[in-house]
């Protein structure tokens, strides 16, 4: 039976920075959603859209062992039995937009992974799919990733409490924060 520790997130929280190192700490494998499906033939179109279902079949065929398994599609492509614990990397979204930007990622994309971010949607997905007992959220705003990975670590370990669930949109309670987090996007 494979045992997966799950980590995910809005693109930019730092799945593919902590996942590793995290790895590392648990002496487990790591293996990458994204890079898994594109060795995999499995993104599509120019937009590099991935099938979850073909996602979710292709890893059913060929995950083995103890892993650590991230990326943002994680809630979508792997059931509540083969995880263990899933932690959700979160940012402050003002900061996440700093992240992105030097992404060159298009415009309305930054937008989406803000908003998605700002209201939690893949913390929700993330909870929804597994549970409060096996998801927990960790902010990466101000962490290194070696920081994160090791409270991370801690955290699955019982070393360490998770903390409480993180809700940004008391920080955009106006309309004229939410202008300046979305400005010099579009």
């Amino acid at each position: 039976m494979v045992a997966v520790v799950g980590v995910t997130g809005t693109p930019g929280t730092g799945k593919k920075s902590v996942a590793p190192l995290l790895a590392e700490r648990l002496g487990r494998g790591c293996l990458g959603l994204n890079d898994f499906a594109r060795s995999h033939g499995l993104v599509k179109g120019q937009e590099g859209e991935v099938d979850p279902l073909a996602l979710k079949r292709a890893l059913a065929r060929e995950l083995r062992g103890d892993m650590v398994v991230f990326g943002h599609l994680l809630p979508e492509v792997l059931g509540k039995s083969s995880v263990e614990k899933v932690v959700v990397l979160r940012c402050e979204p003002a900061v996440l937009k700093g992240r992105l930007r030097p992404r060159r990622y298009p415009a309305q994309q930054v937008v989406d992974n803000l908003e998605a971010e700002l209201i939690g949607l893949t913390s929700a997905d993330t909870f929804k799919t597994y549970g409060s007992r096996k998801t927990f959220e960790v902010d990466t705003t101000y962490t290194t990733p070696t920081e994160a990975a090791s409270f991370v670590a801690d955290v699955l370990r019982g070393k360490a409490a998770p903390g409480p669930r993180i809700d940004w949109t008391m920080n955009y309670d106006s309309s004229r924060k939410l202008k300046s987090l979305f400005s010099e996007v579009v």
